[in-house]
């Protein structure tokens, strides 16, 4: 069955962008991440999530970060920042669920990648796919989320690990 428990381990890359592994460990300090929904899952390229399921929380975090350049390929595995456009990165990320380095001409620039758990990436809901407003997601939160894609998988909660701790997970 689809989105089952399961723990991803991501390894942040500061040597690949810096500014992007600032803000998620800044993101996970405030627990923003947690009930955080995959709203836009596309099978063969990416599962998307970063939109706070509490509207006030969200707003936070609106301002934009600067650009990273691109220093490594999106390839499978890797997560990366969703954006509009050069200097429109805030909140939304990515995972590759695929070799996309198509993205990376796009300024694409990952930051981390998955150290273990990607069949449990592999195993997200799919089936809503880009259907969730993502206005709606911003205006109403969870709520929305809940009652209109009662199926959608989440992230209970991220945290830091020591290299030590991922190594033995």
């Amino acid at each position: 069955e689809e989105g089952h428990d399961g723990e991803v381990i991501v390894k942040l890359h500061p040597e690949w962008a810096p500014i992007g592994v600032q803000r998620i460990k800044d993101l996970t300090a405030d627990s923003f991440w947690d009930e955080c929904r995959a709203f836009r899952v596309l099978p063969n390229f990416v599962v998307q999530l970063g939109i706070n399921g509490d509207p006030v929380k969200q707003k936070k975090w609106r301002e934009n970060i600067k650009d990273d350049p691109v220093k490594a390929s999106n390839t499978r595995g890797t997560v990366t920042f969703a954006m509009a456009g050069r200097g429109t990165r805030t909140t939304q990320i990515f995972f590759n669920k695929v070799d996309n380095k198509s993205l990376d001409g796009q300024n694409f620039a990952p930051f981390g990648e998955v150290l273990s758990g990607m069949e449990i990436i592999d195993r997200i809901y799919a089936e809503y796919k880009e259907k969730p407003n993502q206005g709606m997601i911003q205006s109403k939160g969870n709520v929305y989320l809940k009652k209109e894609f009662p199926k959608m998988t989440y992230i209970k909660t991220a945290k830091f690990m020591s290299a030590t701790e991922a190594a033995s997970q």
